[in-house]
């Protein structure tokens, strides 16, 4: 998805196995994770805080991550 030109845009990508997108919302949310926290040590915040500083300097956050080849999260914040 292109932004908007009145904004920058960045991408943070890894190779891991990706996301689902029926979980792109659920990552998020505060005090979420994907895995059991027997498996992962996780508090589920950091997704959360990304959003929510990026929205309150009225950006955009979301997720692109084609089956099995990783995730690729991307945000937008305004050129001011």
């Amino acid at each position: 998805m292109r932004s908007p030109e009145w904004c920058w845009e960045f991408a943070v990508a890894d190779n891991g196995p990706g996301i689902e997108p029926k979980y792109f919302d659920k990552v998020f949310q505060l005090f979420q994770t994907l895995a059991s926290r027997d498996e992962v040590e996780s508090t589920g915040v950091g997704l959360a805080l990304v959003k929510k500083i990026v929205e309150n300097e009225g950006g955009r956050v979301w997720i692109e991550s084609p089956p099995g080849m990783g995730a690729t999260f991307l945000f937008t914040l305004p050129r001011t």
